[in-house]
């Protein structure tokens, strides 16, 4: 075992949160350290559309350009398909932003942690966490991480972050309970596709089944249905792309035409589901972000916004340093979550028709309208 180190903060977990938070600590002038378990740059199991939220951050971060520059197109109109009626929305330039972006989270992720080890926090890939520290009063006050090699690694540090996804290690471990619960889980099959025209983000609605196309790097969309579980188990199982072929065409038949004559990247890949919740997000020495806080399903597009933005508010809580400031980020993270989280449920429940699949997404603009007017008046990091 090596001598222990001391940093003002470990956040475990260096993928869009983790990094994210990492990034903005070191630039309040913290010592930081990020670990990871995974490779520099490494894909995960992640659609990647980015709400106006996320971009707005990405912007004021100044790093939206970079991830420009790495040929992400900007996407300016948003069509709503309720079966055959389209809707076409076409993106208000404001909060710094004229384009919505969804980058591949290779690019993402890698373009956070680049930014983190510039603004001078330490980043270190394929090292897990093995336990918490605590001090005599029971506050968690560092962790034991454990690299490839399986040497052991002491870190002291006054405050650490889960950024570790929903299966959280340092949420099981800190004892995080959970505060909220969904009662649906959606499922989900993706694929990228070369050869669509880009012609903006794309929401198709039918019952029982939600299908879309994103435009994003290398000339690719990223194509996707998704289904409720039992749906899923049925239907979904076996040739992924049939699956996901047979799918499309019952909700966005023109699509699946089109996909008829291109072959996807590789095999499409599958999400089988999982209910959402909210977990406690803060604790003595402790704080959760990204997924290991708070999921709720994909089908809203909404869980990286969420996670740039949580890491924003608990960088700005962390500069102040103290349990109130924690505190405070816990009760922002809740009210700005809750909306979203509850409307997110009842669409992944599938229990709508397409008049109150309209009437869920207005509520969802109404969430979303008020999340950018609260990081625009926190003015966070």
């Amino acid at each position: 075992m090596k001598p222990m180190e001391r940093f003002d903060v470990l956040v475990v977990g260096a993928r869009c949160a983790g990094a994210a938070a990492a990034m903005l600590m070191a630039r309040h002038g913290m010592r930081v350290l990020a670990v990871d378990r995974g490779a520099y740059g490494s894909d995960t199991l992640s659609t990647h559309a980015l709400m106006r939220g996320g971009v707005m951050l990405l912007a004021r971060w100044g790093l939206l350009p970079h991830l420009i520059e790495a040929g992400t197109p900007p996407i300016r109109r948003t069509t709503f398909h309720y079966g055959a009626e389209a809707i076409p929305v076409d993106l208000r330039p404001g909060d710094g932003i004229d384009a919505l972006y969804a980058p591949r989270r290779t690019l993402l992720d890698s373009t956070l942690v680049d930014a983190a080890w510039q603004a001078g926090a330490e980043i270190r890939h394929h090292q897990t966490l093995a336990s918490l520290l605590r001090d005599a009063t029971g506050r968690v006050s560092g962790a034991v991480v454990v690299d490839d090699a399986g040497r052991e690694h002491v870190i002291a540090a006054g405050l650490v972050v889960g950024a570790d996804g929903a299966g959280s290690t340092v949420a099981r471990l800190a004892g995080a309970t959970v505060t909220q619960a969904a009662r649906h889980a959606a499922t989900c099959l993706y694929a990228y596709v070369a050869g669509l025209t880009d012609t903006g983000t794309h929401w198709h609605y039918a019952p029982g089944v939600s299908a879309g196309r994103i435009p994003t790097n290398a000339g690719r969309h990223c194509i996707f249905v998704s289904v409720p579980r039992a749906r899923f188990r049925t239907e979904m199982q076996g040739d992924r792309l049939a699956a996901l072929r047979r799918a499309l065409a019952t909700v966005a038949p023109a699509l699946a035409e089109d996909l008829t004559a291109l072959e996807p990247d590789g095999e499409p890949h599958a999400f089988a589901g999982r209910k959402g919740y909210l977990r406690r997000p803060t604790g003595p020495g402790w704080a959760l972000i990204g997924d290991a806080g708070y999921f709720k399903d994909p089908i809203t597009a909404h869980g990286i916004t969420d996670a740039l933005r949580d890491a924003a508010l608990l960088a700005d809580a962390a500069a102040e340093g103290s349990d109130a400031a924690l505190a405070r980020f816990a009760e922002q993270r809740d009210d700005l979550s809750l909306p979203l989280f509850r409307v997110t449920d009842e669409i992944a429940g599938y229990g709508w028709t397409l008049d109150q699949a309209k009437e869920l997404h207005r509520a969802l603009n109404q969430a979303m309208k008020r999340e950018v007017a609260a990081l625009a008046m926190e003015a966070v990091s």
